[in-house]
């Protein structure tokens, strides 16, 4: 029940996101002159080059509840490594029940992913991938999982420098207190 709404640019984007409605629910709130219907839109946001984004819109009207959610979503943008057209690594995320493996896969692979997590990484712009989408199948659930498992992602070359600068001042504090330690001993 995935559906694709291509908006134009806003002012302060620079590129043309993509909408894609995940789930709309009827719900349904009993008050005194009857039952009173509105409805859930679960809605992502992504522009197919590594920017995604989940959002929840309610309103009395399907077309106002994904706008809402859109807006949402678009507030929720975040950024995904990609390396070449799949993920750097594998990553395992649990959000409420649901738990999403997102696992690389090699060129040509394509994406092998149910609904919700397809909706996710499709519009983060991956093409290769493996997915599997454990306990609980609840689309809100299995979109905020799958986005959480996008946001853990790194990059091996950047992670790696990071480490890399992070030892050297480890080592270069080591060096500072043992010769301020030699000369605390000396001057004794």
């Amino acid at each position: 029940m995935t559906s694709d709404f291509i908006r134009d640019p806003d002012e302060n984007e620079d590129l043309p996101l993509v909408e894609r409605v995940v789930r709309i629910s009827r719900v349904s709130k009993v008050v005194k002159g009857g039952r009173h219907l509105s409805f859930n839109a679960v809605v992502v946001v992504g522009d197919s080059d590594g920017h995604v984004g989940n959002g929840m819109g309610k309103a009395d009207a399907v077309p106002d509840a994904v706008r809402k959610g859109a807006a949402n979503a678009r507030k929720n943008m975040v950024t995904v490594p990609l390396k070449d057209r799949t993920i750097p690594h594998e990553v395992v995320s649990k959000y409420g029940g649901a738990e999403v493996m997102l696992k690389p896969a090699a060129p040509g692979t394509g994406v092998i992913a149910g609904g919700s997590v397809r909706a996710v990484v499709e519009l983060a712009g991956v093409r290769d991938i493996l997915t599997k989408a454990r306990r609980s199948t609840n689309p809100v659930n299995v979109v905020k999982a799958t986005l959480q498992g996008l946001k853990m992602l790194r990059d091996p070359e950047l992670e790696l420098r990071r480490r890399a600068s992070l030892a050297e001042a480890v080592r270069q504090r080591a060096i500072q207190q043992a010769t301020r330690k030699s000369a605390v001993t000396q001057s004794e």
